[in-house]
Order: C-alpha cells, then structure tokens, then sequence
C-alpha cells in the first residue's frame, strides 16, 4: 500500500473520531511533506518500506526542519510534525496494515510554550480608541467583535459561529455552539459589553451575529483577521497580532488583577489547567514588589 492510499484510510478515521479539519488538514500536509521528501530521494513511498531509519532521515532532513525560505523551524513546528507521523504511523500499525511502528523511537524535543502574546495596556487603550471612531454598519460589526473578543476571551471561530438567539442579553451570557472539542458551552459577557451588544443587536431577530459584506452569510476568520490587522494600523499598533491574541489579552490581565489560575479556566473554558498554565508566568515588577 502507499502512504497516499494510507493516508486517505486514515483520514476517514480521522472523520469517524469526531476530529477537526484543522486537524486532518495538518496531518495532511505534515504527511504529504514526507512524500514529497521520499521522492525527491528516489525512495519508495510503500508503507512497508518505511523503517525507523527513513523516519528519522526524513526528520534530520532541510524538508522537515527548514521552512521554505531556508531558515530553520521552531522547536514547536517540528514537534508537530513528529506527532502528526507518530498518529499517522501508529494508526497503521494498530490497524494492522504494518508489523511494526517506524515512528516508535521518535521522541518530541523538549521546549517550553512561547508566552501568551497579548496586547499591552497601551495598545489596548489605541485599539479601543479606534474602534470608538467606526461609523459604517461593517466597521461596528468589526468593533462589536473585537470588543467580545477582548471581554470574553472566546475563540474567533466561536464567535462567529454566533447567531442572534445565541445570545442572552438579560443573563450577560453567550451559548457557544462551535467550539474546540465541539462541546457547547456558556460564555459569560461582562457588564460593560451588555449595552453594545444591545445596541449593535437592535431590530434583528435572527440570523448571524456577525454577517458577512451586505449581510449575507457569515463572516470569515480570514477575513475578520484582515479587517483586524486594519484596525491596528488605524490604532497605530504597527506589530503584527492576531485575533487570538485578544483571548490571550483577556486571560493575562485577568490573571494578573486575581492571580487566580482556576478563573482563568473556567472563562478559558479549559479543560485541563495544564493548558491554562502558559498564563501564570510572573512578571519583574511582581517580583521585585513581592520581595522588597
């Protein structure tokens, strides 16, 4: 069998498993940039010729280590790639279409998570000052967003998967039907962020939350992410952040006014404190003030 024909049963497994597209679609490509390697060393690609040893040439190699402008990858990207084979290869395995695991050796490298990106206190204050200027009907559906973003600390593909009737605006909370894991849960809306979305819901009854150009369909991460990185330019942020970094922002200034990790999870809506974890960093100033 070759590993193409292979990755097309594992993907239906995938499917079966409940798991995401974004998650088969990094499996896909982590597994097609190991073909392409195989072929352009004249290898073959049947499963049953891959040894731990071509696991592991393939590993140390510029097309598993090299992003495509020559410099070298995160310790992070490559850890992905090694999990993504390690599933691809172990599902092979335990469906019996291989005797042995090639990818059995392989051990993710040790690094520790990349702190949160946040906004600052600054950033924030220019970003909302911004948003405080919209007047087209799309520029305050994009200052609705960002401010759900930023007070609630929900994911964007949560957020736009949003409809009216979602949202509860006399018990300050949101249902999230898509969410990671795809388990609905409640969102609380702090007070502040009550009265704009009343206002910004006015007159509709149904529909998306966030619609997309003339109110048709729904918004796109893709480009929400575009009209978000043209609001920072008008707040005169000229770094690069993303969508996410607003959840990030939330998380860090809550912990920072409670110090309570529990807190953070449950507004997170984690499902492990171990994910909620990258945000107890302590800061200098903490320090210096809790040591005189």
């Amino acid at each position: 069998m070759r590993i193409e024909d292979a990755l097309d049963r594992f993907v239906t497994q995938l499917r079966a498993d409940g798991r995401s597209d974004h998650t088969i679609l990094q499996y896909q490509r982590h597994v097609h940039a190991m073909t392409r390697w195989l072929a352009a060393e004249s290898r073959p690609d049947k499963i049953a010729a891959i040894t731990h040893e071509v696991v592991a040439a393939f590993l140390v190699s510029p097309a598993a280590g090299c992003r495509p402008d020559g410099a070298a990858k995160k310790a992070t990207s490559t850890n992905a790639l090694r999990s993504s084979l390690r599933g691809f290869f172990g599902y092979l395995h335990r469906a019996g279409y291989i005797g042995t695991d090639p990818t059995r050796l392989v051990r993710r490298a040790r690094c520790s998570p990349p702190p949160p990106r946040a906004l600052g206190d600054d950033e924030q204050r220019r970003l909302l000052g911004a948003l405080d200027a919209a007047t087209t009907e799309a520029e305050h559906r994009d200052a609705m967003l960002i401010r759900l973003l930023l007070g609630t600390g929900i994911r964007i593909g949560s957020a736009l998967g949003l409809d009216i009737e979602d949202v509860d605006l006399d018990g300050a909370s949101l249902l999230l039907r898509s969410t990671k894991g795809d388990r609905p849960m409640r969102a609380v809306v702090p007070a502040h962020l009550v009265p704009h979305l009343r206002a910004y819901l006015a007159g509709r009854a149904g529909g998306p939350v966030f619609p997309g150009a003339g109110r048709q369909g729904r918004l796109t991460a893709r480009h929400a992410q575009r009209r978000f990185e043209a609001w920072l330019g008008r707040a005169g942020i000229e770094r690069h952040a993303s969508l996410h970094a607003l959840r990030h922002t939330l998380a860090t200034g809550l912990y920072r006014r409670t110090g309570d990790l529990a807190l953070v999870q449950a507004a997170l809506g984690h499902r492990s404190i171990a994910s909620t974890l990258i945000y107890a960093r302590v800061d200098e100033g903490r320090l210096r003030a809790a040591m005189g």
